[in-house]
């Protein structure tokens, strides 16, 4: 573990177009949110001193991606309902118009599968951390994705978020990787990503029939994904958890 570099991206510029060379399992149907399709790709360019990677020897083995936005501006909600997609959303619209930005949100942390299992995420978290410290900034805020609820997709986001194991730390692993950084969890984003398309497009994304109306459970996703037969199409309503962190002085 001791060979790998974790750096901000404006320290290390010419890694930028190498961030998605990591070999990782998010699930196929993902990518198809229109708002990240938009703009995710944008982040690393546009914000690099919000994000993260890390490198061992030449291989890029983890990426970790934040932007900046104002939480306070009129109309807003510092934690919104739509999570992740209103994160990217105004922080485009807020550098667009200059708006200044009062906190940084996190938007991801993916470690490639070869390096699972090492603590890695835990050392991204805390350089996503410092990296909005770095900038000024005394909160992150998180709209996590809980890597295990999707073992339990029909047991509802708030029932999910009160299992704790004995020693009071949460259940599901990554969401105990943030309460162990400091972070807390506040609420729930109930429809933090939104996909949705044709019944071709899922049985294309997933290998399923959808072929009946209801809810229709998908390896990969939080919580089942809604078909309705009769006008042709499926949509997947992501719930996340806010998870607020109070940030001091950089530490790196």
């Amino acid at each position: 573990m001791d060979s790998i570099l974790i750096t901000s991206l404006a320290e290390r510029p010419s890694l930028v177009s190498r961030i998605y060379e990591i070999s990782e399992t998010w699930p196929a149907f993902i990518p198809h949110d229109p708002v990240a399709g938009a703009l995710l790709g944008r982040v690393a360019e546009d914000f690099p001193h919000y994000c993260v990677v890390a490198t061992d020897g030449d291989r890029v083995v983890a990426r970790g991606l934040s932007v900046p936005f104002g939480a306070g501006l009129d109309g807003r909600e510092e934690m919104p309902d739509k999570g992740w997609d209103q994160l990217l959303v105004w922080a485009f619209r807020d550098r667009r118009h200059e708006h200044p930005p009062t906190a940084a949100g996190a938007l991801e942390i993916t470690v490639d599968t070869a390096y699972l299992g090492r603590g890695l995420s835990h050392r991204m978290l805390a350089a996503l951390r410092d990296a909005a410290a770095g900038q000024g900034h005394d909160t992150l805020l998180a709209p996590v994705r809980p890597n295990a609820k999707h073992l339990h997709p029909r047991v509802p986001m708030a029932e999910y978020i009160r299992r704790r194991r004995h020693d009071g730390l949460p259940a599901d692993p990554w969401l105990r990787v943030h309460v162990k950084a400091g972070g807390t969890i506040e609420k729930i984003a109930p429809a933090s990503m939104t996909v949705g398309g044709s019944l071709a497009q899922w049985r294309r994304w997933t290998g399923l029939p959808f072929d009946r109306d209801g809810g229709v459970d998908v390896p990969g996703a939080l919580v089942p994904v809604h078909c309705d037969t009769a006008h042709d199409h499926a949509v997947y309503v992501e719930p996340n958890v806010w998870v607020r962190h109070t940030l001091g002085p950089r530490s790196v």
